[in-house]
């Protein structure tokens, strides 16, 4: 049984290389904004997009990344655009709150022709004090969002999208 949803979901892969070019607004708003339609628990409706195009912010909020890391290079691939959700760590579901609203960036992305890829890691970004230092520039307090995960998007390069890998044969288990 296929349709146009499922189709999508078996379609998206990562993409681990990027143009250089910024995307276009209509894009960045159809993305967000599919984000925002993620269930969360209750309608709490608890994660926070911030969508960060800013060279500079791109670049910094990538070196810290790295850091957490302990590596050298882009964490964000080249990726011109970062979507860093964080959500409100007061409700209790908070982590799941954000990773579906992470889900429906990448499947969104994927739909229209844009790469994009779950970055980790963006919970000790933003428990950093420079992390907390760019919440509040953004005027979100920091004790009370926490870093869910970032999506990163932009146009792919070439190579930048490898073939799925088989699905492995004991993924569900029917009782």
């Amino acid at each position: 049984m296929k349709n146009e949803v499922l189709s999508a979901i078996a379609a998206r892969r990562s993409c681990r290389a990027y143009q250089p070019e910024q995307i276009k607004p209509e894009e960045l708003q159809a993305v967000v904004e599919a984000g925002t339609w993620a269930p969360t628990a209750l309608n709490r409706q608890s994660p926070v997009i911030v969508a960060v195009q800013d060279k500079a912010t791109r670049d910094q909020l990538s070196a810290m990344n790295a850091q957490i890391m302990g590596r050298d290079g882009d964490p964000f691939y080249g990726a011109p655009t970062v979507l860093v959700v964080l959500a409100d760590q007061t409700i209790p579901t908070y982590v799941e709150d954000g990773s579906l609203v992470l889900g429906n960036l990448l499947l969104a992305a994927s739909s229209i022709g844009l790469g994009s890829c779950w970055i980790n890691r963006a919970k000790e970004t933003f428990d950093t004090e420079e992390g907390k230092a760019l919440l509040r520039k953004w005027s979100l307090d920091p004790e009370r969002y926490r870093g869910v995960g970032n999506c990163i998007l932009g146009y792919p390069a070439a190579g930048g999208i490898k073939p799925a890998a088989p699905r492995k044969a004991d993924y569900v288990v029917h009782v």
